[in-house]
């Protein structure tokens, strides 16, 4: 009786044990890996660690193509269509990648991002916490035809003054994968 007693409470120390340490070491979608994520509701995910160290050293070395697009609000007058095109962004996206070392070669990482201006006069909005941003950047990082790395995060002002920080977020983000 001793004998099972024992085992009973062994086993439940050990139940409540592992529930904690899972628990603790479970990877939340919105922790943050970089201070800068913490600016602005980011998102990210990584989906091929041994693809991304070569879509990482593709990048660096300036051996990538951009895909890029805004979609402006269309039910509210547009404020960042003012101050922002695609031309903007891709400059500030090229003026912001640290090249490492030039390596030559055919293959390439696929930049491909758009940046959407929050329609705060949208009817399909849900709650007033989708008013609370001006916008947000989505990146894929696309290797093969492959998404190796994806990442959204939202700006704040509407004139999108904020969009070069998040952008310069989105490359810290990338490079420090590990």
């Amino acid at each position: 009786m001793n004998k099972i007693l024992l085992f009973i409470i062994i086993s439940i120390v050990l139940f409540f044990t592992y529930g904690i340490y899972a628990n603790i070491s479970k990877k939340n979608i919105k922790s943050k890996r970089v201070i800068c994520q913490k600016q602005t509701v980011t998102f990210e995910s990584i989906y091929n660690l041994e693809k991304i160290s070569k879509a990482q050293k593709l990048f660096f070395s300036k051996n990538y193509k951009v895909k890029s697009s805004i979609k402006y609000s269309v039910f509210m007058p547009t404020r960042l269509k003012e101050f922002f095109d695609v031309k903007r962004a891709n400059d500030i996206l090229q003026r912001n990648i640290y090249i490492e070392n030039i390596i030559k070669t055919d293959k390439k990482v696929l930049v491909d991002y758009y940046i959407y201006e929050n329609d705060k006069d949208d009817k399909n909005k849900k709650h007033q916490d989708s008013k609370l941003y001006a916008g947000y950047l989505v990146f894929e990082f696309i290797l093969d035809n492959e998404t190796v790395y994806k990442i959204q995060t939202d700006y704040m002002k509407q004139d999108g003054s904020d969009i070069e920080n998040r952008i310069k977020c989105v490359i810290k983000s990338f490079q420090t994968i590990k």
